[in-house]
């Protein structure tokens, strides 16, 4: 592959983060120079980047007090000549979060930024310098795209364990070098309480780190936010941030387990004060725009949208889709009509339009919830299901009618290139949809590749629907369910498209890095 020849990330963080700190910090909007000192703007929770594009990037940045934001980024690590953005005044009303947009940079580069946080009473009083870099979107084709993939976070009551190290699933994935880190939703768990221990089925304890907001169930905004701070406390979580932009999703446990627009709690979970849901999406968005830098949402804004294509140069767009936002509830899915589906009209026409008019040679969908794989809700009684599959294999009933429309299109434009990637399931595996398996036969082949959990209870794998005819060319899931992160079945998945070939290849991988499947797909086919 001929992938750019950039240095590592982690030297490149080590060599940043010495500078800054030797450095005289400069000057801070319009004062005079100043050193860092204690009693300053601290910025423990680290820094991150997200939605980068080829001159752009989002910088974003929690203070420990109020502070006003400023950006500074530089070609080099010495910060010679840098570039600086001033950014938000970050406050309560946001959770001292804050986001600024840098510009006007070079393609395909990689960038050095620090954050710097200035006393809004006096901006001599700034705190030190938080480094961390970010590669922009290459414009020529030859420069490739690697990046990694995968969901799940802090579920089941697993969380940051220091008798592990902590999400050491990170370090495996920055190791790759990857150009960005794509999460597929369940970034947090607002509706499962960490406890300080936990036993495991051979004796052994399980311990947690803890924390006030992850006793119980969130409801309240500060509740919220305090579930997505909660991650921010592991240091493999931080230091991958500070060196791979994300592009991040959600799904149903930014929220709570299946929910869907207008869900009332039932009485008997007496876990929920709150019984409206739409209460609490409402809540959970706000702190999801606060703690992830996503373009299509600003914080505290009532507009905005988590589904989004970004274009990661000639060789890949990514559609990143919203499977909760529009959904109609969950049933036993068997409807012969179902204009709302999983997606909703107007998000699945969105779709359907920015495929047609990708000139990318990949487009990889970005779905929360796989397609063909069946999951069951039970959390409101009855055969219920959570995904688009729900155990029939013949013609497409319920939300398969949404997903068929697609596919059909997909089909009859002669659009190349589809790969979708998901998480969800909480293991790992990679189906081949072929038509003359399915039910339902007017599309192309196309692949679906499952990568997770980062860090939570690992299942079994789940039953497939025959409706779109997958067969499961591989699979790695525990027998037992709800496995511990200590007795491994942690997972991501990597994409690499090679810059000469344009072939695309998956690999699915453990949490130490190992690969447990390799699949190459080869450019220009409608349908492989």
């Amino acid at each position: 592959m001929s992938h750019r020849p950039f240095p590592g990330r982690r030297s490149v963080l080590r060599g940043s983060l010495a500078a800054s700190a030797a450095l005289t910090l400069p000057t801070a909007l319009g004062a005079a120079p100043a050193f860092a000192r204690s009693g300053r703007p601290g910025a423990g929770w680290g820094v991150q980047t997200g939605d980068v594009t080829a001159d752009s990037g989002l910088v974003w940045v929690r203070s420990d007090r109020p502070a006003r934001m400023i950006v500074e980024t530089s070609a080099t690590e010495s910060f010679r000549n840098p570039r600086r953005f001033h950014g938000p005044l970050l406050g309560s009303g946001t959770d001292f979060t804050g986001t600024t947009r840098v510009h006007g940079l070079p393609a395909g580069e990689q960038i050095h930024y620090r954050v710097l946080l200035a006393d809004p009473d006096d901006p001599r009083r700034t705190g030190e310098p938080v480094a961390g870099t970010f590669r922009t979107v290459p414009v020529r084709r030859r420069a490739g795209v690697r990046f990694v993939w995968s969901g799940d976070q802090a579920g089941q009551g697993w969380g940051i364990n220091p008798d592990l190290g902590g999400y050491r699933i990170y370090d495996a994935m920055g190791a790759l070098d990857p150009d960005f880190f794509l999460c597929s939703g369940d970034s947090i768990y607002a509706d499962g309480p960490i406890p300080a221990t936990q036993a495991l089925p051979d004796g052994r304890t399980y311990r947690n780190v803890t924390t006030e907001e992850k006793s119980g169930v969130a409801e309240t905004l500060a509740e919220f936010r305090g579930n997505f701070r909660y991650n921010l406390l592991d240091d493999n979580l931080r230091r991958f941030n500070a060196q791979v932009p994300s592009i991040v999703q959600w799904d149903d446990h930014e929220v709570r387990n299946n929910w869907y627009p207008g869900q009332v709690i039932a009485d008997s979970d007496g876990r929920y004060t709150e019984k409206s849901v739409d209460v609490l999406t409402a809540r959970a968005r706000r702190a999801f725009a606060e703690y992830f830098p996503v373009s299509t949402l600003r914080p505290g804004a009532r507009e905005g949208r988590v589904h989004r294509v970004l274009r990661q140069g000639p060789l890949l767009d990514v559609f990143v889709l919203d499977m909760r936002t529009y959904r109609n509830a969950n049933s036993a899915d068997d409807q012969k009509a179902d204009p709302r589906g999983i997606l909703g009209r107007e998000q699945l026409e969105w779709l359907k339009r920015e495929l047609a008019r990708s000139r990318a040679v990949w487009k990889v969908i970005a779905a929360d919830m796989p397609i063909g794989l069946v999951v069951p809700d039970t959390t409101e009684g009855g055969p219920n299901f959570e995904a688009v599959a729900q155990g029939d294999p013949g013609a497409p009933l319920g939300r398969e009618l949404q997903i068929a429309e697609l596919l059909r299109f997909i089909k009859h434009r002669r659009i190349t290139g589809t790969v979708w990637l998901t998480a969800d399931v909480h293991h790992t595996s990679a189906q081949h949809y072929q038509p003359s398996r399915a039910a339902f036969t007017d599309f192309e082949p196309f692949w679906e590749f499952v990568s997770g959990p980062l860090n939570a209870g690992a299942f079994p794998a789940s039953a497939l629907d025959g409706t779109f005819g997958p067969e499961r060319v591989f699979v790695k899931a525990p027998t037992a369910s709800n496995v511990s992160p200590a007795e491994g079945y942690q997972f991501f998945g990597e994409v690499d498209i090679d810059g000469d070939s344009a072939e695309l290849t998956v690999r699915l991988r453990e949490q130490d890095g190992t690969v447990l499947f390799t699949k190459v797909l080869q450019p220009g086919r409608v349908g492989q």
